[in-house]
């Protein structure tokens, strides 16, 4: 029995996952930093907030969630 993998490349519209990606980055490296001024939250807390944020901006834009590529493929067995 032997095993292939098949790189699905179907046309998708991106316009979606780059305005959340954008939204993210924009509420990270902005809105956060502000609001915890304000708030007086600590600056371990507010860089934890960013960093979560932009790793989903980092996924929403198409990067890999786990560092998985094989994730995006099909497996065929013949």
């Amino acid at each position: 029995m032997n095993t292939h993998q098949i790189a699905v490349n179907a046309p998708r519209n991106n316009s979606g996952s780059l305005a959340l990606g954008t939204g993210l980055a924009f509420a990270s490296l902005i809105l956060v930093p502000a609001l915890a001024a304000s708030f007086g939250v600590g600056p371990s807390l507010t860089g934890a907030l960013r960093i979560a944020l932009m790793k989903a901006s980092n996924r929403a834009l198409g990067g890999s969630g786990g560092g998985d590529k094989a994730a995006n493929s099909t497996l065929v067995r013949h």
